[in-house]
């Protein structure tokens, strides 16, 4: 006799709150006991954050679901807007963890409220009301800032620039990019270990560098850099992910920016 058929549906609940969402989707398919158990609310609050309930609050839609599990795809499939649409928050799918892009309107992008040189517009392949638009500037430092609270703890993360190349473009063939940890390590000490990435195609075939990748969404990225965010009571303050091209005299202009992606690797 299969011992789990004796045990109470909420037993079974808790058990399976212990595994996976992948492994709770393939335990409903057992038997009709462990179907419902495997579906309640018991396991699927478990696997979405802790703070869902702050999270979902903030979004500018109403977020609707009839269940736990059909909060948990709801989120992973379907990216919600927060803060005015400042900021698109979702959970990736294996394991539930927090997911985040900074758009532009939430990035520090060095001159960005200066119409002459950056302009903010629209974009039909935005998820944002708005992008940054680079008409023309020597110095690009644009910065992704967030509070390695809103993370998820013990997970490593990845930064990238979501963006676009218009056609017109010059200047973007090579951007140092950095990721530290703000009370931890001063600007200089992490430019001194930046990486290279390239942004647009006319590269120097030599340069030794990260390259662009195109997007299920249509927008390009590129990878900043990488972090271990740890347990949330060893709280790391806020993490920042940047690019900086300080190169005197060496003008640049058609890059697209829909902001700035934090995502478990």
């Amino acid at each position: 006799m299969n011992p789990f058929t004796i045990l109470p549906e909420g037993c079974i609940s808790e058990i399976i709150s212990f595994t996976t969402p992948a492994d709770a989707v393939r335990s409903s398919v057992i038997s009709t006991g462990f179907k419902s158990a495997a579906e309640s609310d018991i396991v699927w609050n478990k696997f979405l954050p802790s703070d869902h309930q702050d999270i979902v609050s903030r979004s500018v839609s109403v977020v609707v679901f009839d269940s736990k599990k059909d909060l948990y795809f709801r989120l992973c499939e379907s990216p919600i807007l927060l803060d005015e649409g400042r900021l698109s928050f979702w959970l990736y799918k294996t394991n539930g963890k927090k997911c985040y892009l900074l758009s532009a309107r939430q990035l520090t992008i060095s001159f960005s409220d200066t119409q002459l040189f950056w302009e903010h517009t629209s974009d039909a392949e935005s998820r944002f009301p708005e992008v940054a638009f680079l008409n023309s500037v020597d110095l690009l430092d644009i910065r992704g800032k967030i509070g390695t609270r809103a993370l998820s703890s013990r997970t490593s993360y990845a930064a990238y620039l979501v963006f676009k190349i218009s056609e017109r473009y010059h200047g973007l063939e090579s951007t140092n990019a950095m990721v530290r940890f703000v009370n931890q390590e001063s600007e200089d000490q992490a430019e001194e270990r930046a990486t290279t990435v390239i942004l647009a195609a006319r590269a120097p075939r030599h340069l030794k560098a990260s390259l662009p990748e195109k997007r299920i969404d249509g927008w390009l990225e590129v990878g900043i850099g990488n972090f271990y965010n740890g347990a949330l009571r060893d709280d790391n303050g806020d993490v920042e992910a940047r690019l900086l091209d300080s190169r005197p005299f060496h003008a640049k202009c058609g890059l697209i920016i829909e902001g700035v992606e934090f995502r478990p690797i």
